[in-house]
């Protein structure tokens, strides 16, 4: 792991999912630190950031998105939980992301092997459907299920790009809170109506982290030129049970009804139930001893902050 301070050898940022959930909050954060930053889209119309064409499907990049980086942090894949799990579905979120990620290192190894820094989003999926209260870390093995084989394959093509003497990094990101969409937006909704409550056992692990926290994240490794694997999660993950009554109290609504039965959200949702009633405890001591200092430590304080 190098503590090389490359900020200022890193100029022009190329992010791939720019306008998602994390890649419009990075963008912004990137911009005001200095940094130029691009993004790749299949439909290159917004203006606030230079914005080139790509189509993964197609095998197409711009290639002056790739001969102007000098860094590129992967952000695109089809959303996990965009769609019930057909198989057409499942195989749309695995070549999402091993077929994209594939397509940027044949073309920074055609056009660009000066590229100093390749960032990637990962998941902590890596660790299974669930590890029970088991601390699961970095160097924990795999675990079982259609998401950890997913993310171990991502990785697997992301550090690909060692073979360029281009740094890796890999970010193992946990359920991102954020006000503008996502987990915590679906979540509260049936709280919202007093119609919230915890599923399955409830005691599963949720390990979360604040969107500015995530972001943090991804600007510090590149900042430091930090390479390796790190858990994108808080230093608290709470069960599924406790989260539910702290957002119920965050949002002043009670929680009358009994936990929904693992059987009730098979149905509903389909295979996607495994990751809605299991969960990991996963550790964020690794990057938090890289000097990465968190903003939202604690679940009350992280959900105050969103929803205010």
């Amino acid at each position: 792991m190098s503590s090389t301070n490359l900020n200022d050898q890193i100029k022009t940022v190329l992010i791939t999912g720019g306008t998602g959930l994390v890649g419009s909050e990075l963008s912004q954060l990137l911009t005001t630190k200095g940094y130029k930053v691009t993004h790749l889209s299949r439909n290159p119309t917004q203006k606030r950031y230079q914005t080139f064409y790509w189509d993964v499907k197609k095998g197409e990049i711009d290639e002056e998105a790739i001969t102007s980086a000098d860094a590129i942090i992967h952000l695109a894949g089809a959303g996990v939980s965009d769609k019930r799990w057909s198989e057409s579905w499942k195989e749309e979120i695995y070549n999402s992301r091993i077929n994209s990620t594939r397509l940027l290192k044949e073309k920074v190894q055609a056009l660009n092997p000066k590229l100093k820094h390749f960032i990637s989003a990962s998941a902590i999926g890596y660790y299974g459907w669930d590890s029970g209260g088991e601390l699961v870390g970095e160097e924990s093995v795999k675990g079982d299920g259609f998401l950890a084989d997913v993310v171990d394959d991502w990785e697997s093509e992301t550090d690909q790009f060692k073979s360029l003497k281009i740094k890796v990094s890999k970010v193992r990101i946990g359920i991102v809170l954020s006000e503008k969409g996502g987990a915590l937006v679906e979540m509260a909704r049936p709280v919202k109506y007093g119609i919230g409550a915890p599923l399955g056992s409830g005691r599963q692990y949720m390990s979360w982290i604040h969107i500015t926290d995530l972001c943090g994240i991804f600007a510090h490794l590149l900042k430091m030129g930090l390479e390796g694997t790190y858990n994108g999660v808080a230093s608290s993950p709470a069960t599924n049970k406790d989260f539910t009554k702290s957002l119920a109290s965050q949002l002043r609504r009670p929680l009358w009804l009994p936990n929904v039965p693992k059987f009730a959200l098979r149905l509903i949702v389909g295979e996607m139930s495994d990751i809605l009633v299991g969960g990991n405890r996963v550790s964020s001591k690794k990057i938090e001893g890289t000097g990465f200092n968190f903003q939202f430590v604690a679940l009350d304080h992280a959900l105050q902050d969103l929803l205010k």
